[in-house]
């Protein structure tokens, strides 16, 4: 198996075989949330425009997004595992728009399969792609705002190509480094409440949940939508 990891959407575009679209902060993360919250599927939308022309489509669905961390104006919910975990969204379509990993997902149009990567659920992921034999596994790293390189974003690739090979990593340090780190920093600062400590340790949960996420264009409605496969 040939690992790959690139960054940002150019590496989504180019991602090969299974592509693995990480974002750790939080997009990844929340979508897990809402899926074990019973929500009847996920949408992704690249922009704000798309993800209001679904729900045009969809009157009854949840909106969730973020720009800049903060919940988009008119949306009903942030990008925030906090806010989704106690949502009822049971039987409910979700409609996702972040601006770093849906822009991924939509764009990964030359992979095989397209799964998302976060911790909450990176063993069930890892699972998932070793029964698929495949020849080419890319990790993609979107970082913030699918720009500038992120340390949770890194290290999740990480932990992804050493639980794919067998070899060790130390899932105790996860959770200090990237308390330590500057990238966390947003979630413990009073200024910014639309990105709560909760979050933090909400997505730091490792393998709290025994599902990966793929990606598949529904043949109903032909509209991409995010679907658990159990692991």
């Amino acid at each position: 198996m040939k690992i790959i990891k690139s960054d940002f959407a150019a590496g989504a575009e180019a991602a090969e075989g299974i592509a693995v679209i990480i974002d750790v902060f939080r997009a990844f993360s929340t979508a897990c949330y809402c899926l074990h919250g019973l929500a009847a599927r996920l949408l992704p939308a690249g922009s704000i425009e798309e993800a209001l022309a679904l729900r045009r489509r969809l009157p009854d669905a949840v909106l969730i997004g973020e720009r800049g961390g903060r919940k988009i104006e008119g949306f009903d919910f942030g990008n925030s595992p906090t806010e989704v975990q106690t949502a009822d969204l049971k039987g409910k379509n979700v409609i996702q728009t972040t601006h770093a990993g849906t822009q991924g997902l939509v764009k990964a149009m030359k992979a095989d399969e397209v799964l998302t990567g976060a911790f909450v659920n990176a063993k069930a992921t890892a699972r998932c792609i070793l029964s698929r034999s495949p020849k080419v596994v890319t990790l993609v790293r979107m970082g913030w705002q699918a720009e500038t390189p992120s340390d949770e974003d890194s290290l999740c690739a990480d932990y992804l190509e050493c639980l794919l090979t067998g070899a060790a990593f130390d899932e105790a340090s996860v959770w200090p480094l990237l308390r330590a780190s500057p990238c966390s920093s947003r979630f413990f600062d009073p200024a910014k409440p639309w990105s709560p400590s909760t979050d933090f340790d909400l997505c730091l949960k490792l393998n709290c949940f025994d599902f990966a996420l793929t990606a598949r264009t529904s043949p109903e409605d032909g509209l991409l939508s995010l679907c658990k496969i159990e692991a």
